[in-house]
C-alpha cells in the first residue's frame, strides 16, 4: 500500500523501518476475525515486559456485570504511595469492538498512573460479534457503576472520577457517559476519546475516503460496527449508547478531550461530535494531527507526533483532575 502523500515525515520512516508491531487489520472478512485475535493478543504478549520499578501496584478484580450478565474482570492501577484519595480513570480498551483485553493496555495504563498521579481502572467489556450491542456498553456501564461505588476503597476521589477510551472503547466511553447522564449517575468529571468510533452510518467523506489506510480502513470500520449491530447497522433507530454520533441531545455531558488523526476513517466523526459538544454547551478541547493514521501513537509511541499526541492528552486530564 503506497502511504498517503500528507503522512507524517516522522511516521513514514519508521513504517519504512520495519512492519507493525500490531497485526495489520485492514481488508478482514468475519472468517477472519477468530485467527486475527489470537495474532493480535501474540503480538501484545511479544512485547518487552513490562517493567513497573515499583511505581505502580496492578490488581485484578471480578465483579458482578450487567443484571442477568456474567461478572466483568476489572484490572486497577494504584500509584505508589498512594496518600489519600486521588483522581481516578474509568478506561475502556480498543479494538474496533472485537478484539482487545486488559492486558494488552497495561503499558499506557501504567503510564496514565504515574504521570497523572492517579488510580486506573480498566473493564474488560464482552466482545463483538458473540456479544452484541447492548453488551459491551452496557458492561462498561457496568463496571463504572462498581468504580464508583467503591470509590473509597479504591481510593479515588469520586468528584474526581474521569472515563475515557481509545478507539472502539473512545466510543464506548462516549456511549457509557450518555448512559451516565441518562441514568442519573454516576457523576463525571471528564471524558477522554481517543480517535474515538462513533458513527455506524459510515457517511462521511473520511468514511469513504480511507479504503486503503494504515491499520484500519472503511472495510474493517465496516465489519467491527456489522460486529456490534448485525443488519441494524446504518439503519433507522440505531440506540445513541451503542453508536453516540446518533445522540440527538449532547448537553449536560462533562467537559471533554477528542483527538483523531488526520489519515484515519474516524476523522470527520470526530470533528462534528467535538463541534456538536461545544455548541451543546459542554466545555471541549479538540486535537486533529496531522499526517496521522489510527493508533499511530499505541504502534509507534517513539515517533515525534505520537510522544507529542500522548503528553496533551496526559496536560488535559491533569487539568481537569488536579484540583
Amino acid at each position: 500500500m503506497a502511504l498517503h502523500p500528507n503522512i507524517d515525515p516522522g511516521l513514514a520512516e519508521a513504517l519504512a523501518a520495519g512492519p507493525l508491531p500490531v497485526s495489520d487489520l485492514r481488508g478482514m472478512r468475519p472468517e477472519d476475525v477468530p485467527g486475527l485475535r489470537v495474532q493480535v493478543e501474540a503480538a501484545f504478549a511479544a512485547m518487552a515486559p513490562l517493567e513497573l520499578d515499583g511505581q505502580v501496584a496492578i490488581e485484578d478484580r471480578t465483579v458482578p456485570g450487567p443484571e442477568g450478565a456474567p461478572d466483568l474482570r476489572l484490572r486497577i492501577y494504584r500509584p505508589a504511595g498512594q496518600r489519600g484519595a486521588v483522581p481516578g480513570i474509568y478506561w475502556i480498551h480498543g479494538g474496533g469492538m472485537m478484539f482487545g483485553n486488559l492486558e494488552a493496555e497495561d503499558p499506557w495504563l501504567v503510564d496514565y498512573a504515574v504521570q497523572v498521579g492517579c488510580v486506573v481502572v480498566s473493564v474488560e467489556y464482552r466482545l463483538a460479534p458473540e456479544h452484541p450491542h447492548p453488551a459491551p456498553v452496557e458492561d462498561c456501564y457496568a463496571g463504572l457503576l462498581w468504580t464508583a461505588k467503591n470509590a473509597a476503597e479504591l481510593g479515588i476521589d469520586p468528584e474526581r472520577l474521569a472515563v475515557a477510551g481509545v478507539s472502539a472503547g473512545g466510543g464506548l466511553a462516549a456511549g457509557t457517559v450518555l448512559l451516565a447522564r441518562d441514568r442519573g449517575g454516576p457523576a463525571l468529571a471528564f471524558q477522554l476519546l481517543i480517535c474515538p468510533m462513533l458513527d455506524d452510518r459510515n457517511t462521511t467523506p473520511s468514511s469513504q475516503e480511507f479504503t486503503e489506510a494504515v491499520v484500519w480502513d472503511r472495510a474493517a470500520n465496516l465489519l467491527g460496527w456489522a460486529s456490534l449491530l448485525g443488519d441494524d447497522a446504518g439503519t433507522d433507530g440505531v440506540s445513541p449508547y451503542a453508536a453516540p454520533a446518533r445522540a440527538t441531545d449532547l448537553s449536560g455531558l462533562p467537559p471533554a478531550y477528542v483527538d483523531v488523526g488526520e489519515l484515519e476513517v474516524f476523522r470527520d466523526e470526530c470533528i462534528d461530535y467535538a463541534q456538536r459538544l461545544v455548541r451543546a454547551g459542554v466545555s471541549t478541547e479538540f486535537h486533529l494531527y496531522p499526517g496521522a493514521f489510527h493508533g499511530f501513537d499505541m504502534v509507534l509511541p517513539d515517533v515525534e507526533i505520537s510522544r507529542r499526541a500522548v503528553a496533551e492528552r496526559m496536560v488535559a486530564l491533569r487539568r481537569a483532575l488536579l484540583r
